[in-house]
């Protein structure tokens, strides 16, 4: 394992671990997930398309940013 792959690891880790803490301590401030205009709600299930669409971009630009950084 290079030392690159293992800082990767290392921060996908504490990205993960901030979300979840988010998640833990303030469950309000995550009510948009799968309630944004555009994700399909029926009565028995939900397809957040639009939130993945975000995430998706948002997480594209940290990478792209990121990668950039340690080049």
């Amino acid at each position: 394992m290079t030392a690159g792959l293992g800082k990767l690891l290392f921060g996908i880790g504490i990205a993960i671990a901030l979300f979840g803490l988010v998640a833990w301590l303030a469950p309000g401030s995550l009510r948009w997930m799968g309630r944004l205009p555009g994700d399909i709600r029926g009565d028995h299930f939900v397809f957040p398309i639009v939130t993945c669409l975000v995430i998706s971009a948002a997480l594209t630009v940290i990478v792209n940013v990121l990668a950039r950084l340690l080049r």
